[in-house]
């Protein structure tokens, strides 16, 4: 995280241009990029963001299921009731469910307490403005300037204008309520059986309740979360799992969410994966078809594989690309008019219904395509044919650009000028963990796999742990 400075005694890792990564802050649980402190500091910055917006404006927090939730729940509210904000807190509630309570209670900031896909031993901090959508990097920027000026303790509330706590106890049914009525109204769940796997995560009770009550039979695991088991061995990062349930249990479809529910993998009847590239098939192939698909274009991003190109190209449909992560996927979008876009890791935005990656939005959008064509995710999915892809993490000691390295950069060059019209490398770190994320695509899948490995290799050479 950089350079740390000292913050009430404590050191805190806030250097001015790294305290938010490419979603929001993140970092191990009581350490110094992740403890009170610094969630006081956050907490305090953001109520003095708002002061300005109209009479009593209010933030919504909610969490996802790690144990040290409690405790940066608890700091995030000092600090924001310390400024005289008010808080409602949703307690355990999806990502993209704590952006549509924030929209739906007329809230100007939204703060939910996750680090997403990471281990338990992890959390993070994310930020959400009053329309539902996470903050842009000018506004993350400007937290960290007044965290960093210290300017929000100059503007203590006083005693008897300190902020009230409110507990909203049905989040989670309005969340579900919500979810219902994006599904046609003519149409329901009855005759699906589903497989779910909810990570222990923050839809453990949510998406179960979404599809029973619209008449799917689910058969659910990882929805008994304990504080220390989400993303354990289960969930969004281990899809196989699901694919084993849905054959055992003979299920129409198994769906696969990761620890704060906003992205999803999927396992048709068979047992086979579907990543979020193949969503991205089916539902722009569909949602063009009625019409409905904007500039009849979809974005992706700079992993999104080729053969979604090739396979929507004969559908009329282009693929766009933006940067690796799903706020700039939707950035994008809401700068071009299109109304689709998402992750191969499965963060699918649907801008005609959410502001932000929704798993069990898109699960939802897939089984009503089902339902509408009569068809099985097989079949819905059987003419998209993804061409070889490898991806290989290599952890590092640090996040040296590649291009001063003059091995890594001319191995690179190399296997560039080698997958020429055939394919492509994408050499980036990861924007949450100390990953360098070494991926080759190509037509031919013995080549992607030796130039895979013998890029990573390189770079574990010179930059590994």
């Amino acid at each position: 995280m950089g350079n740390v400075v000292i913050w009430r005694g404590m050191e805190v890792a806030m250097t001015a241009s790294k305290l938010f990564g490419t979603d929001g802050v993140r970092g191990k649980a009581n350490s110094k990029e992740m403890n009170t402190e610094v969630a006081v500091a956050i907490g305090r910055a953001a109520a003095y963001s708002i002061l300005k917006d109209g009479e009593l404006p209010q933030i919504v927090i909610g969490k996802d299921t790690r144990l040290s939730g409690y405790m940066i729940e608890e700091a995030l509210t000092s600090g924001i009731t310390s400024m005289g904000i008010n808080v409602i807190k949703t307690g355990p509630l999806p990502t993209p469910g704590v952006a549509f309570i924030c929209r739906s209670m007329r809230s100007r900031l939204g703060i939910v307490i996750s680090a997403s896909h990471n281990p338990a031993s992890e959390n993070g901090i994310k930020l959400f403005a009053h329309d539902g959508f996470k903050l842009n990097a000018e506004q993350e920027e400007e937290i960290e300037r007044l965290i960093f000026d210290k300017v929000p303790e100059k503007h203590l509330a006083e005693p008897n204008k300190i902020g009230k706590v409110t507990q909203i106890h049905d989040a989670a049914g309005r969340y579900i309520q919500y979810l219902k009525e994006t599904f046609p109204h003519e149409f329901n769940l009855k005759g699906l059986k589903i497989a779910l796997d909810a990570a222990n995560g923050a839809a453990y009770s949510v998406a179960p309740s979404v599809f029973e009550e619209m008449g799917a039979e689910v058969v659910a695991t990882g929805t008994e979360p304990s504080g220390l088991n989400i993303n354990d061995n289960c969930g969004a990062l281990y899809p196989r799992n699901v694919c084993t349930l849905t054959k055992k249990v003979g299920a129409n479809i198994g769906v696969s969410l990761d620890g704060d529910a906003d992205r999803l993998m999927l396992s048709d009847e068979n047992g086979n994966i579907v990543d979020g590239d193949g969503i991205l098939y089916v539902c722009a192939k569909h949602l063009h078809a009625k019409g409905n698909l904007g500039k009849s274009t979809i974005v992706g991003t700079i992993m999104t594989n080729f053969g979604l190109d090739a396979a929507l190209k004969k559908e009329g449909i282009a693929v766009v690309r933006s940067d690796v992560g799903d706020q700039k996927v939707i950035e994008y979008m809401r700068g071009s008019g299109i109304n689709l876009g998402g992750e191969s890791c499965g963060h699918l935005i649907y801008l005609h219904h959410s502001s932000t990656g929704d798993g069990t939005l898109a699960a939802l959008r897939i089984m009503s395509i089902m339902k509408q064509t009569g068809k099985k995710l097989s079949e819905l999915v059987k003419d998209y044919r993804p061409f070889p892809q490898k991806t290989i993490n290599v952890r590092v000691k640090d996040k040296t650009d590649f291009n001063k390295i003059n091995e890594i950069a001319e191995t690179r060059v190399d296997i560039e000028r080698q997958l020429k019209d055939i394919g492509r490398v994408v050499l980036r770190y990861s924007g949450t963990e100390a990953l360098a994320r070494v991926t080759v695509e190509s037509n031919d899948e013995r080549l992607t796999d030796a130039l895979c490995t013998k890029l990573a290799e390189t770079v574990k050479k010179h930059l590994g742990v």
